[in-house]
Parts: structure tokens; C-alpha cells; sequence
């Protein structure tokens, strides 16, 4: 239960004013067709995620478990760095030859490809045995940052100060850094 809910809330948390929740209002405003685009964003999700989920759980039977638990401490450290990054955007103007849901799905799976949450996801697999409830928590957070983008758009994001979700997020990536990292700097 701790993997699934810490995978949830890191996501959603961290997915705040990233590249695929600008892309999440870019197809909102373009389509108007939000089960569609929330449909393709957890199906994208899911398959992106569980790819790094396996990679994530693989590096536990090749690599130490000191060596992974430092490995993972460090990555969360990376990632509190990334997350006071703020991400863009670059849209091409391109028609939904495949349809809409085939075209979120195409193009969320490839935005998400090296992006923070992905990373994200390959720590929290190396870091939980619960590889399945870590994919599930990366999805759930996914979908629950990006469903209200796509269908209250522009509104939400005019209220929400990016900044200092950003710092929360970085914040709470760096606790769980040193969390990790705590008990081989003790020894």
C-alpha cells in the first residue's frame, strides 16, 4: 500500500506544470474530446510506466543492495533538482490522422519517454517490491494531475502558483533522497 500511495501523490506532485500537462491542455483546447484525451494519457501512461517499472525492478537483481539503495537515493536528489526546471512545450501543428485517443496516446507516450515522472518511476520500482502497485500509483497520479487540466484547462492553471508546487515537489524528492541515502552515510 505505501508504493502504490507514495507513487500516486511523487507523480501527481511532480507532474504539476510538466511538458505532458502542457501537452494534456494543448490537446484539450485543439480536440474538446476529454474521455478521448484522458482515455489515451492512462493508456500512454501505463505502457511508458511499465516499461520503466520493469527496468526499475530488474536493477535490483543486478545490482547490489547498497550500491541500489545509493543509486536510488541519488536519483531522488537528481530529480529535486529537475523539478525547479520548469518544462516546455513545442507543438507542431499536426491533424489526428489516427484519431484523438490514438493521437494522445502516440504523443504521451513519446513526451514521457525520459521525462521526470519516468525517472520517478524507475526509483520508486527499484526502491518498493511492488512493482505493480508502483506502475498502478505512477498511472493513478498521471491521470489524477492531468484529467482536471483537460477538462477545466486554462481556469486551473491560472490559479495554481507552478512555482511553489515545483518547490514542494523538489522538496519532498529531496527528503526521500536523503532518506535513502541516511542509512549508508550512517554506516
Amino acid at each position: 500500500m505505501e508504493a502504490l500511495l507514495a507513487s500516486i501523490g511523487l507523480v501527481a506532485l511532480a507532474e504539476i506544470g510538466d511538458k505532458t500537462q502542457l501537452l494534456s491542455l494543448a490537446l484539450a483546447a485543439k480536440y474538446r474530446r476529454p474521455a478521448a484525451i484522458i482515455a489515451g494519457i492512462a493508456v500512454a501512461t501505463l505502457l511508458n510506466h511499465a516499461l520503466a517499472g520493469a527496468l526499475g525492478a530488474s536493477l535490483t537483481h543486478f545490482v547490489g543492495p547498497q550500491l541500489l539503495q545509493g543509486a536510488v537515493g541519488v536519483s531522488f536528489l537528481a530529480m529535486a533538482a529537475w523539478m525547479l526546471v520548469p518544462d516546455k512545450l513545442e507543438l507542431t501543428e499536426q491533424r489526428a490522422r489516427f484519431g484523438v485517443f490514438a493521437t494522445t496516446a502516440l504523443a504521451f507516450f513519446l513526451v514521457e519517454m525520459g521525462d521526470k515522472t519516468q525517472v520517478a518511476t524507475v526509483a520508486l520500482a527499484a526502491k518498493y517490491a511492488e512493482v505493480h502497485a508502483v506502475v498502478a500509483g505512477t498511472t493513478l497520479g498521471m491521470v489524477v494531475s492531468n484529467a482536471p487540466v483537460v477538462l477545466f484547462g486554462e481556469r486551473l492553471l491560472r490559479r495554481v502558483p507552478l512555482r511553489a508546487v515545483h518547490v514542494a515537489s523538489s522538496a519532498l524528492f529531496a527528503l526521500l533522497g536523503l532518506v535513502s541515502l541516511f542509512p549508508l552515510i550512517l554506516g
